[in-house]
């Protein structure tokens, strides 16, 4: 290569830098150059990002049909109510707000009038989408349920109203054809806590499915919380049944989780609050049932609970199945009303603690709110009733006990006859020897006790029962129907849990002091059993401590009451006993002979005839 080649490619190769420099952009054209480039971008992204979503709309458009028709191919001349507009339609009356929904045209909440919950708001048995109420059957292809359907309200009105002399029905109605449907009439009646149920079945033979004999309905409901203690509300929350000989039952309300396969026909089923029921009534009766129970952890809710219905359905073309609900407090005089066996909801306890409550608690605790407002002193007048009636067995009692406690040093000195544990034996015989002789029974003071007993029982179950108490406040309780708390701990105490109740504590504290003075009345025994001392002072008032301080506050305070009259009977009993007088009497039925008893003759007769056959046997053997 020449000179003048090279030269030529290095003047060419300049040019072209010097042009390359000369049209270089500036830098505000640049600029304006990467922000064309970037809106291009961001237009053929957003394009991009439409057009997907315009393919992923087509495609669950796709789906969705296909489902719709998978569907509607199911529930066949059901199809139609798929789909529809949400309403809600209230029946009223005097007592309660009922609102259907014709998505299911169900009842889709229930709300009590004259009540309010806890934290004083309206008062809803159960409300929300998570409910269900309907039948379920086998339709043309496949098993349909009308909770799933959208029924039509037969009036425009959003709200029906019972005036006070006359009855308001609603019928929501789920139109298969001109002549084909089913209709769910709702009546609601004035002063009523009742609702009539009627399920009318018109030309629905052929839609209908299946052998005519039974239809299944469904209903399930997550019970609102209610009251103030949500443990003890759940633990008095339950599903209760009765069957047609009016035998009552009920799954355990303590039970976590609770099933029930029931092939006996029942009359109503009640998914039960505390002081609340939602109860379904056949007028005819269910044929089998399936049965569940489930707690939930929440605070909004107490239980789940499940029913399958089967109800007698013969699948005629004019067929109408007559139900109805009762929607109401769990009031003994209120139910009691309906004639029906609701009362038995109430939890009075069984046998003879049942009677007690029913014929006598329940009479004399209604006749003293007759004319006393305050709950807290119709229960201190109640207590004190109920001990001037049993002061005949309590003096008796004492008696009993005062005659042991004369006897002490008499006893002491048997004991000193019999030092040793082989002597056990006879000591015992000695110191029944000595009751015998003075006219003593060792039973005198248990009998009394344990007359008393199913009274005690009985008021167990009456107070946390009773909803009279609920949330009537006296002194420092608000709610004698639960827990009164003076003092909220910062922690969680098992079995105690995260409050104080004062009149749990004042109980237990009563408790104490009225053993001290039993043990005073049983000095004997208590040198005899020194563990039993020790439990019935100090364990057992710390055990009612921690059980009690989370139940009704009214119970702890009928407990209390009855430990402050036991001490007062005890120490005016002291006063008008004369012990150097009773042990003198004790003394001069010592110098009387013993009579003894029918019972205690023929005992010492089969005793005799006994001791004879044994020589007898003793005899044949030394032969032998």
């Amino acid at each position: 290569m020449d000179r003048n080649t090279i030269l030529g490619l290095v003047l060419i190769f300049l040019i072209m830098i010097g042009f390359g420099y000369l049209a270089a952009p500036s830098k505000e054209e640049r600029e304006a150059y990467v922000r064309k480039a970037d809106s291009l971008a961001r237009v053929q992204a957003e394009y991009e990002q439409k057009r997907a979503e315009e393919e992923k709309a087509k495609a669950a458009m796709l789906a969705d049909t296909i489902q719709k028709k998978e569907v509607q191919s199911q529930v066949g001349s059901f199809a139609p109510a798929l789909e529809g507009e949400r309403k809600f339609i209230s029946l009223e009356n005097d007592l309660m707000r009922v609102v259907v929904s014709n998505r299911g045209g169900r009842i889709y909440s229930v709300e009590l009038k004259k009540f309010k919950t806890h934290a004083g708001e309206p008062l809803v048995l159960f409300n929300g989408d998570d409910n269900e109420f309907g039948l379920q059957f086998w339709g043309e292809n496949n098993a349909v349920k009308t909770n799933d359907l959208f029924f039509v309200p037969q009036t425009s009105d959003t709200a029906v109203t019972a005036s006070e002399s006359q009855s308001a029905s609603l019928t929501m109605r789920l139109q298969i054809a001109d002549s084909s449907y089913i209709d769910y009439i709702y009546t609601v009646k004035p002063n009523s806590y009742m609702v009539d149920f009627d399920i009318r079945f018109n030309g629905m033979t052929k839609s209908i499915g299946g052998q005519a004999g039974s239809i299944d309905l469904l209903w399930n409901l997550k019970l609102n919380r209610l009251e103030k203690g949500i443990e003890n509300e759940r633990n008095y929350t339950t599903i209760a049944y009765t069957f047609l000989n009016n035998d009552y039952e009920e799954l355990n309300p303590r039970s976590q989780d609770e099933k029930k396969e029931l092939t006996t026909k029942l009359k109503w089923v009640d998914f039960k609050h505390q002081f609340f029921s939602s109860i379904l009534v056949a007028n005819e009766h269910f044929i089998n049932s399936d049965l569940k129970m489930t707690n939930l952890n929440d605070s909004l809710h107490v239980k789940a609970m499940d029913a399958r219905l089967s109800l007698p359905f013969k699948n005629q073309n004019d067929e109408t199945l007559k139900l109805g609900f009762y929607f109401g407090p769990n009031h003994y005089k209120t139910l009691k009303e309906y004639n029906q066996g609701f009362e038995k909801v109430v939890p009075l306890g069984r046998n003879i603690v049942r009677w007690i409550n029913k014929y006598v608690i329940i009479l004399l605790f209604n006749w003293l709110s007759s004319f006393l407002t305050n709950y807290g002193i119709i229960v201190l007048i109640m207590t004190i009733i109920i001990k001037l009636v049993l002061l005949p067995l309590t003096y008796k009692s004492y008696l009993s006990s005062a005659k042991m406690r004369v006897l002490k040093p008499q006893i002491d000195e048997i004991s000193k006859k019999y030092p040793k544990k082989e002597d056990a034996m006879k000591k015992q015989q000695a110191v029944m020897a000595l009751y015998k002789k003075v006219g003593v029974s060792p039973m005198g003071g248990c009998l009394p006790v344990l007359i008393q007993f199913p009274i005690l029982i009985a008021m167990f179950r009456f107070f946390p029962a009773s909803f009279e108490l609920r949330q009537q406040s006296f002194l420092w309780a608000e709610d004698l129907s639960s827990y009164d708390s003076i003092l909220h701990l910062p922690f969680t105490i098992p079995w105690f849990g995260d409050h104080i109740s004062l009149f749990a504590l004042l109980m237990a504290i009563s408790m104490v002091i009225t053993s001290k003075m039993s043990n005073d009345q049983m000095a004997d025994t208590n040198a005899q059993m020194p563990g039993m001392k020790f439990m019935m002072t100090w364990l057992m008032p710390v055990m009612m401590m921690f059980w009690f301080n989370n139940y009704s506050a009214a119970l702890s305070y009928y407990y209390l009451l009855t430990n402050l009259i036991s001490m007062l009977q005890t120490v005016l009993m002291r006063r008008f006993v004369d012990d150097e007088a009773l042990l003198a009497k004790l003394h001069e039925n010592a110098k009387k002979p013993v009579t003894k008893s029918k019972w205690q003759m023929r005992m010492e007769e089969v005793a005799k005839r006994q001791q004879e056959l044994q020589k007898r046997q003793d005899a044949v053997r030394k032969k032998r």
